[in-house]
């Protein structure tokens, strides 16, 4: 009988390690997010979903701004895995830019009741978050785009990374570049995701300051934000994002910016003299560059840190754990 010892142990080569990595990062990719994941789990699950929003929104035209912008708030802080939607005392809900703010809760509660009702324990909350913010915008005639499904839902929620991870309405264009690069998303898609603002309306308390001590401001738009929030109270008055057509999702958000009119300070900074102008110049002459840009850039936003697999859980309830 021969040897093994007579085998002679051999180093990987090159390619060799290059083909187990490739392998390797193959293996990781598929265990992420995919179009198709509930084709056969819960096929009434993206219909179900798109009657329930287009019915919320069309009570209420604000409530597709305020449902879009949960699942940004929810992918901004440790990923899109419905954080923000958690109940508690020291919850992403109870967070600054979150507290007295995010509205629409009510509407998910709704959505996931009737989702559990076709196919229970198998949707996630982060998942209906990502459907819900597509549906939202083509219900306000804005662009569709192809969800990728898959993420599962955190045990967790963090007041303070909240705090620390949404991008402030004060914050200047330096920082909000940074604020979106740790994110992993660049400079473009901040301008892309901002176009957002086109529908949906802000608080007093977050434009007070540009509409009493800042220049880069049309006068009569000043005079008129002065009207609906005063030096002093009305901190919950509202006024909308995008003064032209507040509840369409289209480009007269980035041409407001050309005008001096964004709301808050964050929105003219994107058209102040800096790097961005360009693009707001691009969006505002070219709306059906602005809504595949969009689209794109929230598909990547989606993408940010979900659990899959095995990690978390499917919520039955999505204010609380299972």
């Amino acid at each position: 009988m021969a040897s093994h010892r007579s085998i002679p142990y051999s180093i990987p080569s090159t390619t060799t390690k290059f083909c187990l990595l490739f392998s390797l990062l193959v293996g990781m990719s598929s265990a992420q997010l995919s179009s198709t994941f509930y084709d056969t789990s819960c096929p009434k699950a993206l219909s179900t979903i798109k009657t329930a929003v287009d019915a919320a929104v069309k009570k209420e035209a604000r409530m597709g701004a305020s449902l879009l912008r949960l699942h940004f708030h929810d992918c901004f802080v440790n990923g899109c895995d419905a954080s923000v939607l958690l109940d508690g005392t020291n919850s992403e809900k109870t967070a600054a830019p979150n507290t007295g703010s995010l509205r629409g809760f009510d509407v998910i509660d709704t959505i996931k009741s009737q989702v559990e009702s076709v196919c229970a324990g198998v949707v996630s909350c982060a998942d209906i978050l990502a459907v819900v913010a597509r549906d939202s915008v083509v219900a306000l005639s804005g662009p569709s785009w192809t969800v990728q499904l898959g993420r599962r839902d955190s045990t967790t929620s963090s007041a303070s990374d909240a705090n620390s991870n949404i991008p402030a309405p004060t914050l200047n264009l330096s920082g909000l570049i940074t604020s979106f690069s740790n994110k992993g998303l660049t400079a473009n898609e901040l301008v892309a995701l901002s176009g957002a603002h086109t529908i949906g309306q802000a608080r007093c308390t977050t434009f007070r300051a540009r509409a009493y001590n800042e220049t880069n401001i049309d006068s009569s738009y000043k005079t008129s934000l002065q009207s609906k929030c005063p030096s002093t109270g009305g901190d919950n008055n509202l006024s909308p994002l995008d003064v032209t057509s507040p509840t369409t999702f289209d480009n007269a958000y980035f041409t407001n910016l050309k005008n001096k009119k964004g709301l808050l300070h964050s929105d003219q900074q994107l058209y102040n003299g800096g790097s961005t102008d360009s693009q707001v110049d691009t969006y505002s002459s070219n709306s059906a560059t602005f809504k595949t840009d969009f689209a794109n850039a929230i598909v990547k936003m989606g993408n940010i840190s979900p659990l899959t697999g095995t990690s978390g859980q499917i919520r039955t309830n999505c204010r609380k754990t299972n």
